[in-house]
């Protein structure tokens, strides 16, 4: 019921992946949206605009000049009528158009005249969308509030695997689901810390001990937050994924550099987030110059370790008065460890999961939790997509922040 009545204009562009525009048509009109397409002429020679207009059910804008001389500010109209523009997929050239404010063809002009939220998709190859150009056009745009759907990774058209792919129809609609939801607003005013993805533990200067974490999770909550209305900080170690619209974001790349992030903004968080992968251990020692192997015995490496600040602990113990959630990743004894980190770290609330779950791998789309609660309760869920899993976190978070337990 979230899309019934609402009024979205989609824009397509010249890319392999518009043939899928033809299926988020279908599914908008389904579910009660009505739709207006408006194509860029390099879309055409992808996907007719035939189709898109039988699916919609009104004509396709295509020209920036209409024929009929009446309709010379369409572009107003359309942009006064939308509830949400799409652009989907939005292809490098037309990024690019539109970082620099370009209105050169239908499609450009109207994203400059829109009232409503805008969000793009981005789709291209490989090394054009981890081209300088264009992820510095995406954080232009990302700071002007517009929301970025981030490409998938897998096999492209061009043979090559990487980022780059329009994410398929449920994700699309589980975005524009989310976008219109009526949680919208109910963080307004709420101050909310997360961190996301691994942490890298240098042992010289060109190595160093990680792991597996995309931040993919934490990113998913940081955007709902904001999305509810929630001022958003996001601690991120080093991740391929772009900061959702709204979200204040620290990179950070140790251990010791996230915890000093964390404890700079954590007197006036309301409510946090810990699913960051945080190393346990960092070297001891590291080298100030690589590692030779010539240099070490047969027998190989031996590196002396010590701990890494506890950043879930020190808040548990600072911020008593806060929401603290916790993540815990586990793969043996998975309840009984994530009890005693639920009680160790004074948390409120632990978000369980085994990676080596199907469906609950690192790098995935989805996950599978159980939430363990400080007063005993727990919420076995199951596969559920990350970003409907931030979803139901937050819903927990807002109960306990409202009702104390």
């Amino acid at each position: 019921m979230a899309l019934r009545g609402k009024h979205i204009v989609l824009g397509v562009t010249g890319s392999i992946a518009a043939y899928k525009s033809a299926l988020l048509v279908r599914e908008l009109v389904k579910e009660g949206a009505e739709v207006r397409v408006v194509m860029t002429p390099s879309a055409c020679e992808f996907i007719t605009p035939l189709t898109l207009a039988t699916l919609s059910g009104d004509d396709v804008v295509l020209d920036m000049f209409p024929q009929d001389r009446s309709k010379g500010t369409w572009h107003i109209h359309l942009a006064l009528w939308a509830d949400l523009m799409l652009i989907a997929p939005v292809s490098a050239n037309t990024l690019a158009k539109l970082a620099q404010g370009m209105a050169d063809n239908a499609l450009a002009s109207l994203a400059l005249a829109v009232r409503c939220p805008l969000m793009i998709a981005p789709a291209m190859d490989t090394d054009m969308y981890v081209h300088a150009a264009t992820q510095h056009n995406l954080g232009v745009l990302r700071n002007r509030g517009v929301h970025i759907i981030e490409p998938e990774s897998g096999e492209l058209a061009s043979g090559l695997t990487g980022p780059g792919r329009l994410p398929d129809l449920p994700v699309l609609m589980d975005i524009l689901h989310r976008h219109f939801d009526d949680t919208s607003g109910t963080l307004t005013g709420v101050s909310l810390l997360v961190t996301a993805g691994p942490t890298r533990e240098a042992f010289d200067p060109v190595r160093y001990s990680g792991n597996h974490s995309s931040g993919k999770m934490g990113f998913a909550i940081a955007g709902e937050a904001a999305c509810r209305g929630a001022r958003v900080t996001l601690v991120a170690g080093p991740v391929h994924l772009s900061a959702p619209a709204g979200v204040e974001r620290i990179d950070v790349v140790s251990a010791q550099e996230m915890y000093d992030a964390v404890m700079q903004h954590a007197e006036t968080q309301d409510m946090f987030v810990m699913s960051a992968a945080v190393a346990d251990f960092t070297p001891a020692e590291p080298a100030d110059s690589k590692i030779k192997k010539d240099s070490t015995t047969d027998a190989g490496l031996t590196l002396r370790l010590k701990r890494t600040p506890d950043i879930l602990r020190t808040l548990g113990e600072r911020s008593r008065n806060s929401v603290l959630v916790g993540f815990a990743l586990e793969t043996d004894n998975e309840h009984e460890n994530a009890l005693r980190k639920l009680k160790e770290k004074h948390a409120r609330m632990i978000v369980l999961n085994n990676p080596l779950t199907e469906g609950a791998a690192f790098g995935g789309d989805s996950n599978i939790a159980t939430l363990l609660f400080a007063d005993g309760r727990s919420e076995e869920l199951p596969l559920l997509s990350k970003n409907d899993l931030a979803g139901v976190i937050l819903d927990r978070m807002q109960v306990l922040r409202t009702t104390g337990g």
